[in-house]
């Protein structure tokens, strides 16, 4: 086996950031895509939302949780390869769609595909890499993000651009140009996923020199997988719950109703009912699926659910999501509505950087590099604080987490699309710090053979927090107010959430950290 931290331990990475790329492509795609396809099917940018957020997010959460149990003792090579097959086929799936639900199934397919993603990577590379280079390694393949989300403006516009040039009408198979970008990004993606099979899998534990846990039959495998997956899939959960016992089932009755009750009144305030449907269920989903967990792996519920730091890490980094998946999804299509529209009715010649595919150009490749280097500096910095304060990385965060503020209020009130394109620069440069630290932390506060739920659980935050509600209420109070600019700066009201979130963290991590192998053997982890 190769050595930790070493040149295939590089490679791995290399390959991972790679990974995250083609899932970010697929993901992210819809925001240059999101006009033609809103002026096609006739839809409001609260449909928008759903589409880009919520039906991919509760998805991906939900089925994160099994797949990310899964990838804690299965081979995580062979189920990322599995996951990037079906997460591109159903991207692909998202071109042949010709109505508001057969692209909200498609962009569900997606969200299921991708759930496997993170939770292998993660537990990979934490055991690739020794601990005190976590959050470096992290934040490089985290990197991926932006790499993805940026190189998709691009690719989407010159798609578009290209296919419409070429069949002003309707091209083969009655396909426009936002449907053959879908199926651009997609169909590589199908075979990449072979190469992802050839990655070697790593001895989990080695990096932290903690035995390796025994691996579990193959049959044995899938029937937790089964398990877990009844335990987060309604309706199943009624029966995993009613096996536990009568008490866990009635708390879980309970549950179910107050998230019934809280969908309809959401549904009767914002007339949404696809997005507070999926929401609810969402959240009971979660719910149930902590209270299996309590019952069939308690030292893992103890660590995740169980510790006040980590569900508050949960909450404060998924509320700096719901900002920043609002703004990279949002962003483009303002700059085209604000400017780039506005400045061609008004007839005369454009400024070069004034065309569709030049603001996506610029959008996604100042973006992608802003964020790149941010996420990167964010894990270097926050690894060498770390070091001299056992908190350190928290504080990078939250300092973090301040200096976009006025850029984003600069970018969304200047009316000069050039000002408003730099402005984006420090947006994505210091908003993108955390997601590396964010990362590293969890996963510190967990076990090795944890790490796959762990990482579940966070992106139970970062996705169903942030990507199902971000994106939404930015079109949601756009709809409401008739001007997208107050829907992005309305994301600001999340910052003293997030503050006070990173605040307890910051004063819990420490002890927290030092106990869980403590806290894991009294909660009957034989270790």
């Amino acid at each position: 086996m190769p050595p930790v931290g070493g040149a295939y331990a590089k490679y791995v990475l290399g390959v991972l950031v790679l990974v995250y790329a083609m899932n970010f492509i697929d993901r992210q795609i819809i925001s240059i895509l999101a006009e033609d396809i809103k002026r096609d099917l006739g839809l409001s940018d609260a449909d928008l939302g759903f589409l880009y957020g919520t039906a991919f997010a509760v998805f991906y959460a939900l089925f994160g949780i099994p797949l990310g149990r899964l990838a804690d003792n299965w081979v995580r090579t062979r189920l990322l390869s599995l996951g990037l097959f079906v997460w591109s086929g159903m991207t692909a799936l998202s071109g042949l769609a010709g109505n508001f639900a057969q692209l909200s199934a498609a962009r569900i397919g997606v969200g299921v595909g991708e759930a496997s993603a993170s939770p292998s990577a993660f537990s990979m590379l934490s055991d690739w890499f020794p601990r005190e280079k976590r959050a470096t390694a992290l934040a490089i393949y985290s990197s991926g993000l932006y790499i993805g989300g940026g190189v998709s403006l691009f690719i989407g516009a010159v798609v578009v651009k290209a296919w419409n040039a070429a069949y002003p009408v309707a091209g083969p198979f009655g396909l426009v140009g936002w449907q053959a970008a879908f199926l651009a990004v997609g169909l590589p993606g199908m075979l990449m996923a072979l190469w992802i099979a050839t990655l070697k899998e790593p001895i989990r534990g080695r990096a932290e020199g903690l035995p390796e846990p025994p691996k579990l039959a193959g049959a044995h495998v899938f029937r937790r997988f089964i398990a877990d997956f009844i335990s987060v899939i309604p309706p199943f959960t009624l029966l995993n719950l009613a096996r536990i016992g009568g008490r866990a089932l009635a708390i879980n009755l309970i549950a179910a109703a107050a998230f019934a009750g809280l969908a309809a009144l959401l549904i009767n305030i914002t007339g949404d009912v696809p997005q507070w449907v999926a929401i609810c269920l969402g959240g009971y989903a979660v719910t149930s699926w902590s209270q299996s967990l309590r019952h069939h792996d308690r030292p893992t519920w103890s660590l995740i659910w169980g510790t006040p730091t980590f569900v508050l890490a949960l909450v404060g980094f998924g509320s700096i999501s719901f900002a920043g998946y609002s703004i990279g999804f949002w962003a483009l299509p303002y700059a085209i509505r604000t400017f780039v529209v506005p400045m061609a009715a008004a007839g005369g010649a454009l400024p070069w950087y004034a065309h569709t595919e030049i603001v996506a150009l610029i959008l996604g490749g100042w973006g992608a590099a802003g964020g790149f280097l941010g996420v990167v500096i964010g894990g270097w910095v926050s690894d060498r604080v770390k070091k001299r304060n056992p908190a350190g990385r928290i504080l990078v965060a939250s300092l973090a987490t301040l200096v976009p503020a006025p850029f984003l209020i600069a970018m969304f009130t200047t009316d000069s699309l050039a000002m408003f394109l730099l402005f984006n620069v420090p947006v994505g440069l210091f908003g993108s710090i955390y997601v590396g630290i964010a990362a590293a932390t969890t996963q510190d506060l967990v076990l090795p053979r944890m790490r796959g739920a762990a990482t579940a659980t966070y992106f139970i935050g970062t996705t169903l927090l942030g990507l199902g509600l971000g994106p939404y209420f930015t079109g949601a109070v756009s709809k409401a107010t008739d001007n997208l600019a107050t829907g992005v700066l309305a994301l600001l009201l999340m910052a003293p959430v997030t503050l006070t979130c990173l605040y307890l963290v910051y004063r819990q991590l420490p002890r927290a950290e030092a106990t869980r192998i403590e806290r894991a053997r009294a909660a009957g982890e034989a270790i």
